[in-house]
């Protein structure tokens, strides 16, 4: 099961239907929900999308209303297959243990970076903790890296990254932890993910590279996806 968010719901680049993309997405990831979980998600879903719809006839009608479309947003994700057309927003911040770190500095240094988004209630987000753990170390021998970032402990609120340390001590993780201000582009990237675990996987110049996998890696299918993305780059990387 992944953990849908309260604080807001992520855009779409291409301009598709917003609710057309939950649905597909709930359905790529169905396994992972109770019946009454699925039902209850695509209810919403379908929601929005009616939404949607209403919202593009009046858009139709009212063309001064279109000016402004989602794909102007700095934190939009980027169309399927795309690689290179939306930057990871730029950051400066601090990983768990206080040390200074710079987004241009993560991904400059690495083929390949793989951003996962979690919070430290989430349970799928936990339960997939020694699953990224070891894609941290099957990336470091292709020449890329983990990263976390976990939403409870933005603008470094003390009691909040204890605990995430606490959780991750206690999965045996070793994979780098940060945060950074919410106000911030990279913040509101965060706050927008409108289901957890959502992870992105971002190239040596800090553009993000595909659709991000929302929902654990531990479905095969959402590892496997990953995967596909992280190859991709690598093998770009690599001038291949």
């Amino acid at each position: 099961v992944f953990m849908a968010a309260d604080k807001g719901m992520a855009m779409i680049e291409d301009g598709k239907n917003y609710g057309d993309f939950l649905l597909k997405t709930i359905e790529s990831a169905k396994e992972q929900f109770t019946a009454d979980e699925l039902k209850l998600l695509k209810a919403e879903a379908e929601k929005i999308r009616e939404i949607e719809n209403e919202l593009t006839k009046l858009e139709e009608k009212f063309p001064e209303l279109a000016k402004k479309t989602p794909s102007e947003s700095t934190t939009s994700i980027p169309a399927e297959g795309n690689i290179g057309t939306k930057k990871f927003p730029s950051f400066v911040g601090k990983d768990l243990e206080g040390n200074d770190v710079t987004s241009d500095e993560l991904f400059s240094r690495n083929a390949v970076t793989v951003v996962n988004f979690w919070f430290t209630t989430c349970g799928p987000c936990v339960g997939e903790i020694a699953e990224l753990d070891a894609l941290n170390k099957e990336l470091a021998n292709k020449g890329g890296a983990l990263i976390g970032v976990n939403s409870f402990t933005l603008d470094g609120d003390e009691t909040a990254i204890a605990e995430a340390k606490d959780v991750l001590s206690k999965a045996g993780a070793t994979y780098r932890n940060v945060y950074f201000a919410s106000d911030g582009e990279a913040g509101r990237l965060t706050t927008s993910v409108y289901a957890y675990p959502t992870t992105y996987v971002v190239d040596r110049n800090g553009n993000i590279v595909g659709q991000p996998i929302v929902g654990a890696i531990t479905s095969k299918k959402q590892l496997a996806s990953l995967w596909e993305l992280i190859n991709e780059v690598i093998e770009k990387d690599a001038g291949m």
